[in-house]
């Protein structure tokens, strides 16, 4: 049986990332980079497209597994009938190259273990040549070489095109495996440690989650959620991907399945919210550094992501040689949705460089000067339709949630002059601006019959992002009409309980064929309006249903099937985690609201 999704846990460097399965094989990594190819990607495809797994002999699902508490490093352990081992993996922040190190301990009894490694560079389809050199296994092939290593040696041997490694290991034993990548063209990096760099990884990453200034209810979900965000981080720039992976089915067998190994600029506000108020200002301004070099430029060229070190061509291809995670195919690379003009991404730019203005992380030189020029952009823009925050494939419209983001663009700049009278700009003209978008959105937006705001103009179809209206503050939680869509979502868009992004019956919409799961952050933003419109019991209560989707390590996907009850999409991504943050800050961080 093809594993889940949830059965996946995460490591990485801050670099890339891997993804462990409960079985114990990493059954997915990317080198050296999140979006570069893959050299195991059996997630995507079946073992021969490459896998490294460590278990004992004849051993299938763990029987337990754990982070351990406050850091990135997974605890995998079987117990069988000679004994119990624990197989303990880890990413170290790189010196000179990325390196996967897997400790197998002995916890009781004399367990026989086994390693199977099959290195398929390029996504599954190239075996690289092997050879032995001073004791180690390399693996070559094109740009990409790899030295496999243990500590202790044990006896391994190739077969079947793949490397495999078998050993004893009693109580108190441990055989350390170091995997290392680097350019082929160059001399093998500096030897690893593997003790020395779990007892560094360990340190290192609790001493960073010990920064964190939240302390309400929740508070571990909440950490692991943060180190989650701070593993999908490409610390060279700042950038923060959507996810892990690519392909990961929206639909199982179906061909929802996109490339999320970018950065978006839809996440940056809450993003920056959720670093600034939990006390990590270090990487809120390597994001607020990031997002100002991604978008500088001509502001008609502004994308909705840009890659980790804010490329602009992430041209979409297919990989047919690979099935697909559970047959879902295609399998894609890059992401199309590069080109489409989304006019809420200007007012999620002006609102995160507001938010960050108001946090005090210092300015950058031009920050100002390029808010100008979005907002003359916008100016004569906004009146365009778009294909909205979740991108759609099936033509432009008006969608409400971009006409009200716009509204947030020229609403930042008020304010901005406002607080900061010695900054420049054209505070009546910036006013008209704001003051047109909001009329024209409570008058074309707004289907008075039934007391909701509507996807887009002229239509009765509801969208989930309407419910960031209060949050926005484009109108106050307690306007009328703010209750009436938060209600009309609950109840039109409620899927088992949960919420879909927007009507199921609008197939017309996103140019697609087939259905989608739930989509997580938006359950989490109705969690946020709950709070805001005074009901926070209910808000709570959902809050604790979300949070009961995690899988065993405490990762989300970016959506739930809620009849299968199973997740779904990219993973873990991280719209869903900045979600569990903001509104656990939302519910346990204020307690005005009902």
């Amino acid at each position: 049986m093809h594993p889940r999704i949830e059965d996946y846990a995460l490591i990485g460097d801050e670099q890339t990332a891997a993804l462990v399965g409960t079985d114990g094989s990493v059954d997915w990594l990317c080198l050296p980079r999140f979006d570069s190819g893959a050299c195991f990607a059996r997630l995507l495809g079946d073992e021969e497209n490459g896998h490294w797994r460590i278990a004992p002999e004849n051993a299938d699902r763990c029987t337990r597994r754990s982070y351990r508490p406050g850091t990135l490093v997974l605890d995998t352990e079987w117990e069988t009938d000679e004994g119990a081992v624990r197989v303990t993996d880890l990413m170290p922040q790189r010196d000179v190259a990325p390196d996967v190190v897997r400790v197998v301990e002995g916890l009781r009894g004399r367990v026989t273990v086994r390693s199977t490694l099959r290195l398929r560079f390029e996504y599954g389809s190239i075996v690289p040549w092997m050879r032995q050199s001073d004791g180690h296994r390399v693996a070559v092939a094109g740009p990409d070489a790899a030295w496999l290593r243990s500590e202790p040696p044990v006896r391994t041997w190739g077969e079947h095109f793949g490397t495999h490694s078998e050993f004893t290991v009693e109580e108190g034993e441990k055989v350390a495996f170091v995997l290392t990548w680097h350019p082929s063209h160059e001399p093998r990096p500096p030897l690893t440690d593997p003790f020395e760099a779990l007892e560094c990884s360990v340190a290192d990453w609790q001493a960073w989650a010990a920064r964190c200034r939240y302390d309400g209810p929740h508070r571990d979900a909440v950490v692991r959620s943060l180190i989650t965000l701070k593993a999908l981080t490409y610390r060279p720039t700042g950038g923060i991907v959507a996810a892990a992976t690519t392909s990961l089915p929206e639909e199982m067998g179906g061909v929802r399945n996109w490339d999320y190994r970018y950065c978006w600029l839809r996440d940056s506000t809450l993003t920056l919210g959720a670093l600034v108020q939990c006390g990590y200002l270090e990487e809120a301004e390597a994001w607020r550094n990031w997002l100002l070099r991604a978008v500088a430029g001509d502001p008609a060229d502004l994308q909705i992501m840009y890659g980790l070190a804010g490329e602009r061509r992430l041209p979409e291809f297919e990989l047919p040689w690979l099935s697909g995670f559970g047959g879902s195919r295609p399998v894609r690379i890059g992401n199309a949705a590069v080109k489409q003009l989304q006019l809420d991404v200007y007012g999620e730019v002006m609102d995160s460089l507001s938010l960050a203005r108001r946090a005090g992380l210092p300015a950058k030189p031009h920050m100002w000067s390029l808010q100008n020029v979005l907002l003359d952009f916008l100016r004569s823009s906004w009146r365009q339709p778009d294909e909205g925050l979740w991108e759609v494939r099936g033509g432009r419209r008006d969608f409400v949630h971009s006409k009200v983001m716009v509204w947030v663009a020229a609403d930042r700049a008020v304010r901005a002059l406002e607080a900061f009278p010695d900054l420049s700009g054209d505070p009546d003209g910036w006013r008209a601006l704001r003051d047109e978008v909001h009329r024209e959105v409570c008058e074309k937006g707004y289907d008075a019959e039934r007391n909701t705001f509507t996807q887009s103009y002229g239509s009765r179809a509801l969208d989930a992002s309407l419910l960031l209206i209060p949050r926005v503050g484009f109108l106050p939680p307690d306007d009328p009409r703010v209750v009436g869509t938060v209600d009309a979502i609950r109840t039109e868009l409620d899927h088992g309980g949960l919420v879909r992004r927007y009507s199921a019956e609008e197939a017309t919409v996103d140019g697609l064929p087939g259905s989608e799961g739930t989509f997580l952050v938006c359950s989490f933003w109705l969690a946020d309006a709950l709070h805001m419109t005074g009901r926070t019991q209910e808000a709570r209560e959902l809050f604790e249903r979300l949070l009961g989707l995690t899988n065993d390590v405490g990762l989300l996907s970016e959506e739930y099937d809620a009849v299968a009850g199973a997740q779904l999409g990219n993973f873990p991504q991280a719209f869903s985690h900045i979600g569990l943050v903001n509104t656990a800050l939302t519910l346990y961080g204020n307690e005005e609201a009902g």
